[in-house]
């Protein structure tokens, strides 16, 4: 709560705001709304592409998973003269799986 307090007087936040930002993060389903139109084509992209990306990983590191732990995220505006496009960049160690 300290830290919050702290950029909270450096930004000038009022009292909620501090306290929000104190609480621990949300993950999983209960940050998700999917019913947000951009949380919605996300999901919608991963249903359409995960199974061609999952081959491709396979195929090119072999069997195991993309690491969501060790992993970043970019976002950038990318230009463009039919209108402008998001890019999403997404790195994730490679994690092989292991025979016990």
């Amino acid at each position: 709560m300290k830290q919050a307090q702290q950029v909270g007087a450096l930004l000038g936040l009022d009292d909620e705001t501090v306290a929000a930002l104190a609480l621990p993060p949300v993950r999983g389903d209960a940050a998700l709304d999917p019913t947000e139109p951009v949380t919605y084509r996300l999901q919608e992209a991963l249903q359409v592409y995960g199974s061609a990306l999952h081959e491709l990983i396979r195929e090119e590191f072999g069997d195991g998973i993309m690491s969501a732990i060790d992993f970043s995220l970019e976002f950038e505006r990318e230009p463009d003269p039919k209108g402008d496009r998001v890019k999403l960049t997404w790195s994730g160690k490679f994690l092989p799986y292991k025979v016990w």
